[in-house]
């Protein structure tokens, strides 16, 4: 009886991890596509590009807690504190962020946020969310369109 109850609940759960599996791949899809279509206007535009790494950095700057070091930069994305600098040279260059010696430990340099910067964060904000619907109709067509093939 105990091994009959306990077969029920793994195919209860089971069944639900199978319900729920579309749903994030489906969200999972939603999100690509958003990405996708926000680095494509951001490509097509008159304006910067970043590499993945810059944008990273650029990202990790403005949307956590301000007080970012080229130490605590490089430790957050797991990459080289030159990797770090390098970037953070492009930022600078597009005056994006720029770096500043921390007057409490001169060892250390800070990454400060710029008006440009926010500016171009807005803009990134904006074309997501201009992007968001188009992918969200895009992976709901393509749902529908898996789900006839599997019927037919």
């Amino acid at each position: 009886m105990m091994a009959q109850a306990r077969t029920t609940t793994l195919r209860t759960a089971s069944a639900a991890k199978a319900a729920a599996k579309p749903q994030t791949n489906a969200t999972a899809d939603h999100l690509v596509s958003t990405l996708r279509d926000t680095m494509v206007s951001l490509v097509r535009r008159d304006g910067p590009d970043l590499s993945a790494r810059q944008l990273a950095v650029f990202l990790t700057c403005y949307l956590q807690e301000e007080g970012h070091t080229v130490r605590g930069l490089a430790s957050d994305l797991n990459v080289s504190k030159p990797a770090i600098t390098r970037a953070l040279d492009r930022l600078g260059e597009l005056d994006l962020a720029r770096r500043k010696v921390d007057p409490l430990d001169r060892r250390s340099v800070l990454v400060q946020r710029t008006l440009k910067g926010a500016a171009y964060l807005r803009e990134i904000r904006s074309i997501m969310g201009e992007a968001a619907p188009a992918a969200r109709k895009e992976a709901t067509e393509e749902r529908v369109s898996r789900a006839v093939r599997r019927a037919a």
